[in-house]
């Protein structure tokens, strides 16, 4: 085995990457407080070809130095904006006939890995890194998804759990196909 280096992965131009046909996932960013965590999103974001991010409420928004450390040039590929107000940005993406799921630790949420996939649009909502997904926010999701987990913590971090999610979600999109 021999690691590759950067040029031997042939990775898309950010030209080519606005152009590329993208995976039909909106990140909606919750209040979340932590600008290299909104960086690390924006990375997996690029990782994906995801459509969209939202940042919303207090979440920071390119550019900021935290955010460029961990995004590493992800803000100039993704897509991105700002709503000031979470329930106004779900709104209107309900509107546009996005599948609203919060990602949270509720009485009525689901497995993660027992998710099944339906051939629309996704909105999928992270919340703050203390608090959460807001209460008024998981009470106009559609379906609200978990991360089983098995050790002594209540949760993970953000970053980390919107790559678990994308990457689940993104499987099941594929496997549909």
């Amino acid at each position: 085995m021999k690691k590759l280096k950067n040029k031997d992965l042939q990775r898309i131009t950010i030209k080519e990457f606005k152009r590329a046909k993208k995976t039909p996932i909106t990140i909606v960013l919750d209040n979340v407080r932590s600008a290299l965590n909104v960086g690390s999103v924006f990375r997996t974001a690029d990782a994906f070809l995801i459509e969209n991010i939202i940042l919303c409420g207090i979440t920071s928004t390119p550019p900021s130095k935290e955010i460029r450390k961990t995004a590493l040039g992800a803000t100039n590929s993704v897509n991105w904006s700002y709503e000031e107000n979470t329930i106004n940005a779900l709104s209107k993406l309900k509107k546009d006939g996005y599948h609203i799921i919060g990602i949270e630790q509720v009485n009525k949420s689901l497995k993660l890995n027992n998710y099944t996939f339906q051939k629309k649009p996704i909105a999928i909502v992270l919340g703050n890194e203390i608090n959460g997904v807001a209460e008024n926010v998981i009470n106009i999701c559609e379906e609200v998804l978990e991360i089983p987990q098995y050790g002594t913590k209540h949760s993970l971090n953000v970053s980390v759990t919107t790559g678990i999610v994308i990457w689940e979600i993104w499987k099941k999109m594929q496997e549909s196909n």
